[in-house]
């Protein structure tokens, strides 16, 4: 048979199934590709119907036919396969090797190549800012492993209200074996992410980040490296984000600040990332005073609300006292009669205009003469109504007691009316308040806490406590966790919202240098304040991390080539490097005249894998870990 002839006979046969067609009932030939990447049971019936295809696209093993699936989606992606086919490649654009796409090789293995983002994703100072951070180093799978292999924790302090360092000597658990202490990690938080993984997966009611905002503007001062490029900054986000889902609960929430530069690709990302998940983007008014750009002045910011589908996690807010609402307090309409809920009929006590108090539920057989009773300069009202219908309050008289805030008097012809005031309601999608000046409520605020400090607009602390009550309010031993830990805002939201009575824990992760001058001390300084509560500090054990450290605070060429040969001889290199500096590489070396170009060179003789020192290596004598950090390591990871 001719291939022509094969191929209208194959396309007949593939066209008695309506699935694989489109609305003008012709051959949809993505369709069937789908079916038989999937082996699909139907198309494999169908083509077992016709001995030619049978004998084509099947594979005869021991009197057993073996769909070849490969040959299948190869024949029909032929140009000449479908008469409307001018193309093979009119829907689908890949590499292919031999006519074959990659993902139809079994023998081919596609590896997302990590950008240096993850593992070190930014600078440890202010002045160390570079148009492109990343190297574009792509790692094989054992590499990204080790990478993430949980690590070793080092430099434990407690922090007390007392405003002291005390040694740590236990780490508190709960019932179900969850770490239960305020913590503050320095370290990559990549990284340290994947240390709190193994510890507090599904453990996490609320995750809040405020990332860096990737502005394109040379005057940003914050003391994020915001120098991004956009491609470069989504991955950047993506890397933490997914390895972050996996520590939320079921009803966990994550809420993601961002401004204007990246709000859209933002959005875009969290799709991806989160599809069973609902997305809200909230404009929060920060900086009334406005940033003028060329045609608008901007005063907002936004905050991305990510919440499980079909669960109602979001709290109600309190209403200001000049927007709450009233009404009657005296029920009406449906099951409104006072034989509907007898202990709703009682009276309430009014005095100089306003409710004092209630009294006991009338017997049945008992009736008011009036709907307010007057004795002396007490009133008795009654839920009566103007016809003289006796109806029921709103609230039992065993619960009546919990609104009484928001019951007034207000006095009618024939006496008083109770109403009913609404000081709460569900959040709206716009957000205005003085409290969330950045200026006044975040930046002054920190340097009244930590006096000298520098860092450049923090975040307001009533916005990232608005944030976190809207979710936690109700849950008062819920963690929080915060990988972009900056001043340490987040923390002292929680600790702000436990005046409530509250037990919620925070976790905080920031590598940046400030973490011990302005985020560490500014959390001890609100626990000194409240004269309650404690954190943990500790960090991720450095030992390549140290070495990019010193480059990157390196002056001159010579500081440099000091460190060539310090790291040829202590540290890891890339298995690439040839551990040996011989002199005329020194001179080639030299030769470059531009320290940030030699910076990036050594940099890149450095195995990016071993920053910090796996817990795998945690008895190795070279990494000298001390005995109570091998303690307190066995304590955090568990035995």
């Amino acid at each position: 048979m001719s291939e022509k002839n094969f191929n209208k006979k194959l396309i007949t046969l593939l066209k008695e199934n309506p699935d694989y067609l489109d609305e003008s009932d012709e051959l949809l030939t993505a369709a069937v590709k789908d079916a038989a990447w999937k082996l699909d049971h139907t198309l494999i019936r169908l083509l077992l119907t016709d001995q030619q295809t049978k004998l084509t696209f099947f594979d005869e093993i021991e009197g057993h036919w073996v769909f070849n699936h490969n040959t299948f989606i190869e024949y029909i992606s032929k140009k000449n396969f479908l008469a409307n086919s001018y193309t093979r490649f009119c829907s689908k654009i890949g590499l292919n090797i031999d006519g074959k796409y990659l993902r139809e090789r079994g023998e081919v293995s596609l590896v997302w190549p990590f950008k240096d983002c993850v593992l070190e994703g930014g600078q440890t100072k202010e002045e160390e800012k570079r148009k492109e951070i990343f190297f574009n180093e792509i790692l094989a799978p054992d590499e990204i492993n080790r990478m993430f292999d949980p690590k070793v924790l080092t430099n434990w302090k407690r922090h007390t209200a007392t405003g002291e360092e005390e040694d740590v000597t236990e780490i508190k658990r709960d019932e179900n074996g969850i770490i239960r202490e305020n913590l503050i990690i320095k370290g990559n938080n990549l990284i340290a992410l994947h240390v709190l993984k193994q510890q507090f997966r599904g453990s996490v009611k609320l995750i809040y980040i405020d990332p860096p905002y990737n502005p394109d503007s040379s005057s940003n001062t914050f003391l994020y490296n915001n120098n991004f490029k956009r491609s470069s900054w989504l991955t950047f986000i993506r890397n933490r984000l997914e390895i972050a889902k996996e520590l939320l609960t079921d009803d966990g929430v994550m809420i993601v600040a961002i401004d204007e530069n990246e709000q859209a690709y933002l959005g875009v990302l969290l799709e991806d990332i989160f599809p069973a998940y609902e997305k809200h983007c909230i404009t929060i008014v920060h900086n009334p005073r406005g940033v003028q750009g060329t045609n608008f002045s901007y005063i907002h910011e936004s905050a991305f609300f990510i919440l499980p589908k079909g669960k109602r996690v979001i709290g109600d807010r309190e209403i200001p006292t000049e927007e709450i609402t009233w009404d009657q307090f005296r029920n009406w309409g449906g099951e409104s009669m006072r034989e509907d809920a007898k202990n709703c009929f009682y009276p309430v006590f009014v005095e100089d205009g306003n409710v004092i108090g209630f009294g006991d539920v009338l017997d049945e057989d008992e009736h008011p003469p009036a709907q307010t009773v007057q004795h002396g300069n007490r009133f008795s009202v009654y839920p009566i109504d103007q016809s003289g219908v006796e109806r029921k309050w709103r609230y039992a008289r065993q619960s009546v007691n919990k609104v009484e805030h928001l019951l007034r008097a207000k006095e009618v012809q024939r006496g008083y009316e109770i109403e009913l005031g609404k000081d709460f309601g569900m959040y709206k999608t716009v957000w205005q308040d003085k409290r969330y000046d950045a200026n006044v409520h975040g930046t002054q605020l920190v340097k009244k806490l930590v006096p000298g400090c520098k860092f450049d607009f923090p975040k307001s602390l009533w916005n990232v406590y608005d944030c976190l009550l809207s979710v936690v309010e109700n849950d008062k031993d819920a963690i929080i966790l915060d990988f972009f830990g900056g001043s340490g805002t987040t923390a002292h939201a929680v600790l702000e919202l436990n005046k409530d009575g509250g037990k919620r824990r925070f976790i905080i992760c920031e590598q940046m240098h400030y973490v011990e001058t302005v985020t560490r001390k500014r959390v001890n300084k609100v626990i000194e304040i409240n004269k309650c509560d404690n954190f943990i500090y500790c960090e991720l054990m450095q030992y390549n991390q140290t070495y990019i450290n010193k480059i990157q605070a390196a002056q001159t060429a010579e500081e440099l080539v000091d460190l060539w040969k310090d790291i040829a001889e202590n540290s890891f290199l890339n298995w690439y490097i040839n551990s040996e500096v011989p002199q005329d590489a020194v001179d080639d070396f030299i030769a470059i005249n531009d320290v940030e170009k030699q910076k990036h060179c050594l940099l890149k003789l450095l195995d990016k894998n071993q920053l910090y020192v796996n817990l795998t290596e945690i008895d190795d004598a070279d990494f000298d870990v001390s005995e109570e950090d091998k303690t307190l390591n066995k304590a955090y990871y568990g035995e």
